[in-house]
């Protein structure tokens, strides 16, 4: 268990109607387990039973079934708290105070010193880059800067385990790509990371391993790498090779029983071409 950051066995909730009646099963036996260390991806599309998976992890609702544990204690309990961050997929936070405040706020809830506050606030802020926005009120911020400053808030304890449910909602390409070098960063940092996401290309990037949930049911999990590769295709990817000796390589493979499935020039990403064109003009 101590080298465990998450686990679950047989994990199951099932809410009631209004009369109290079994309705809806949101979660269904869920057997997980996330290492210490780890950048781990939650995936499935809308009512797959993920933010539900979070909300238990968290003790904000009680199993039907099952258990979990977080940090080698069980779900909800006190002192493991103060070494979780989490960022909800929707942000509640106060709209009349400004970065510093919302800051000075929750880092107060977990009874840091004020020169330990003044300290991260100043770090936090320059790390998620709203520095030039520090004074402007949270009604004032746009989404994507909302999403900068409660992650901000999500670490202010320097926890060990951070949850963050769709982080980079409501972010440019540019704003994605620099929360994903953050994410990273906190992972070089020894924390670990279970991520929920609906943007496949960001759970790719940068995640260890990953699970997919639909309907309440965990489909698959595993190692990123293994999980999409495919023993019937084989990949080349090479350069400076003339029309000639193309065609020269399609005739050896097709010699050797293999079938040429498309041969094209590499194709960068779109975000790789939106990012370097912004970076251009900057």
């Amino acid at each position: 268990m101590n080298s465990l950051a998450v686990k679950t066995e047989g994990l199951t909730k099932v809410y009631n109607d209004f009369w109290k009646r079994k309705s809806v099963s949101a979660l269904t036996n869920l057997n997980l387990e996330i290492k210490h260390g780890e950048i781990f991806g939650l995936l499935g599309p809308n009512g797959s039973g993920k933010t539900t998976t979070v909300k238990l992890l968290l003790g904000f609702l009680h199993p039907t079934s099952g258990k979990s544990w977080l940090l080698g204690k069980p779900s909800g309990h006190i002192k493991t708290k103060y070494k979780i961050g989490f960022l909800p997929e929707e942000s509640y936070l106060y709209k009349f105070l400004n970065a510093e405040e919302i800051l000075d706020f929750y880092g107060k809830l977990f009874n840091l010193s004020r020169k330990e506050r003044k300290e991260r606030i100043d770090k936090l802020i320059q790390i998620v880059g709203l520095n030039p926005y520090r004074k402007r009120l949270l009604s004032k911020y746009s989404k994507g800067m909302l999403r900068r400053i409660g992650l901000a808030q999500a670490i202010i304890n320097d926890p060990e385990l951070i949850i963050l449910d769709e982080p980079t909602s409501g972010l440019d390409p540019l704003g994605r790509r620099e929360i994903k070098e953050l994410i990273r960063e906190f992972n070089k940092q020894g924390k670990t990371i279970l991520l929920c996401s609906h943007l496949l290309s960001d759970v790719q990037s940068i995640c260890n391993r990953i699970a997919i949930l639909n309907k309440g049911i965990l489909q698959v999990a595993g190692k990123v790498n293994e999980l999409l590769s495919r023993s019937d295709i084989t990949e080349f990817l090479v350069k400076n090779l003339s029309d000639k000796d193309q065609e020269s390589v399609k005739v050896f493979i097709q010699g050797k029983n293999g079938e040429v499935i498309s041969m094209h020039p590499h194709l960068s990403t779109l975000e790789e071409l939106f990012v370097n064109i912004i970076q251009q003009h900057k």
